[in-house]
């Protein structure tokens, strides 16, 4: 039985919703002061709506947008202006590439990766001296 939009969610609800833990939940309470649920008798947490849209932006800007905790806090502090906001800007996320699935854990020899560096070394130091 789904809950009416205009009722408070407890936190392992608002957890559920987002698919984070608990703990998260708790943790963007200390890094987002502007987040601030209703806590009953013994520290209960219950969300109330505006909670729900504030969580519902923070996990969208920190998940798929990819904005860092401050960022986001900086972001939100500012209204969710991205204009005003510098420090905000996420940065692009770039992935290592995939190591091949038979040599998963398998290194280079020392033998071939010694020379391929020292060669690196080299261009970089002939690049810094021609600038």
């Amino acid at each position: 039985m789904d809950k009416a939009p205009e009722a408070f969610l407890t936190i392992g609800e608002m957890a559920d919703r987002l698919g984070v833990k608990t703990h998260i939940l708790r943790y963007w309470e200390e890094q987002f002061p502007m987040l601030k649920p209703l806590k009953r008798a013994g520290g209960r947490r219950l969300y109330r709506p505006s909670d729900v849209a504030l969580l519902d932006q923070i996990q969208d800007l920190l998940s798929k947008q990819g904005y860092t905790i401050r960022g986001a806090r900086a972001y939100l502090a500012k209204g969710g202006s991205a204009e005003n906001v510098a420090i905000a800007a996420p940065s692009p996320i770039t992935a290592p590439a995939p190591a091949p699935v038979g040599d998963l854990f398998a290194r280079p020899a020392a033998s071939t990766l010694v020379p391929e560096l020292r060669a690196i070394r080299d261009r970089l130091a002939k690049a810094l001296a021609a600038a």
